[in-house]
């Protein structure tokens, strides 16, 4: 069965409220015997773990690594497979632009080139305010063309997007990303005969601004990935009759909930801001999707410490979540990120799911290894919506 086929039939609207937390990149390996779950200390979720229900989850399939728009979009209720969604377009939409069908975005990196070697994707982490220095010194170098405007956009610290507009241009391309260390720079490949010229003009623009950037000290490059055009994709409104809104700080996770039809807000920065946020809105609106991305940072940069720290920040915030009387409160990942691997991985991510109409469990700690050991089970993500709806009482019964 494919729940988006019958969510419109069973859903109904209610005034019951629905907490989605997200850790990103929460999953992970043992360090030393204990996973950075396992060597926090998170009072408050285990407390909670003992009153709700627990599983494992896999974003798509067992074996599968996922990017973070089909790990989100399964946790939403989506088909990840069915709904392909280019990072590109949800990195645009994160940062506000307005994309029209002609038009092909990507997302960026700025890098570090060093003897013909990338020897760091992310550029040293640059501050914001230099990727929006480079991003205007770029949009004002780069030679310009009648039938194809090129335009930067810049993001949170080494992150950018580039807006190429114009007729033809196709999004069936390779990245332009080596993914790795010690690589050489990457072009992009056509992935179709209609691509070709597309292609050649993204290859282009890499290496006139590989030129423009040479006197930089550390984004002397740029890598793009996730060449994508706008798809067409039912909103979670009108799937699920819900009232939503996202609470996030990076552009991609807001790209990709307003691709979708949430309400967005701008928190300030940091965590206390972020949950801040939940109350204020709490009132107008009944499904939050709460977005944290330390969690990951930390699993990609492989600090161990940091992730541990990160968990712990978000469980100091439990207290006033529950303060609040949600009918239902998920916390869960959209991908693992093992500070062992330094990247996305395959490895399931712990789910828990509490409400008033939870059946308890025996798993009295928030980890991966004892959440699978919960009633849920280890299921695909794309449930976890149903299930939230159902333990909000949204959802109405199946046949007679």
């Amino acid at each position: 069965m494919e729940w988006e086929k019958f969510a419109k039939e069973l859903t109904v609207e209610t005034n019951s409220k629905i907490l989605l937390l997200v850790l990103d990149g929460l999953g992970d390996l043992p360090v030393q015997g204990k996973t950075a779950l396992e060597a926090a200390r998170t009072p408050h979720l285990d407390a909670l773990v003992s009153k709700g229900v627990c599983g494992l989850t896999d974003p798509v399939f067992m074996g599968i690594t996922p990017g973070s728009g089909p790990a989100h979009l399964a946790l939403f209720g989506y088909n990840p497979c069915k709904h392909l969604l280019g990072r590109g377009v949800l990195e645009a939409l994160g940062v506000g632009l307005d994309i029209e069908k002609k038009d092909l975005v990507a997302r960026g990196n700025f890098a570090t080139l060093k003897n013909d070697l990338i020897i760091d994707r992310r550029a040293g982490r640059i501050p914001t305010s230099e990727n929006e220095n480079l991003c205007r010194k770029l949009n004002n170098s780069l030679k310009r063309q009648e039938e194809i405007k090129i335009v930067l956009y810049p993001g949170k610290e080494h992150r950018f997007v580039a807006k190429f507009s114009g007729e033809g241009l196709s999004d069936s391309l390779s990245d332009a990303d080596p993914q790795k260390e010690g690589k050489p720079r990457s072009y992009t490949q056509p992935l179709s005969q209609e691509a070709a010229e597309t292609a050649k003009i993204v290859n282009d623009f890499l290496d006139e601004a590989t030129d423009i950037l040479s006197d930089s000290p550390q984004a002397n490059t740029i890598l793009l990935r996730g060449f994508s055009k706008l798809p067409s994709i039912p909103t979670i409104s009108e799937l699920y009759k819900l009232k939503p809104i996202a609470i996030a700080h990076y552009p991609m996770y807001k790209g990709l909930a307003k691709l979708i039809g949430m309400k967005i807000i701008h928190p300030e920065k940091g965590l206390k801001a972020l949950f801040k946020a939940v109350e204020k809105n709490y009132s107008d609106y009944n499904f939050f999707y709460i977005h944290v991305k330390k969690t990951d940072t930390a699993g990609e940069d492989g600090n161990f410490e940091a992730k541990k720290e990160a968990i712990e920040e978000v469980d100091s915030f439990m207290p006033g979540l529950l303060a609040l009387q949600p009918e239902v409160l998920a916390v869960t990942s959209d991908h693992s990120t093992p500070c062992l691997l330094k990247s996305h991985s395959w490895h399931p991510n712990p789910f828990l799911l509490y409400s008033q109409a939870s059946q308890p469990d025996k798993v009295m700690v928030f980890s991966e290894k004892e959440c699978s050991q919960g009633y849920l089970g280890r299921f695909q993500a794309v449930y976890a919506m149903p299930l939230m709806l159902a333990h909000a009482g949204k959802l109405k019964k199946y046949g007679a």
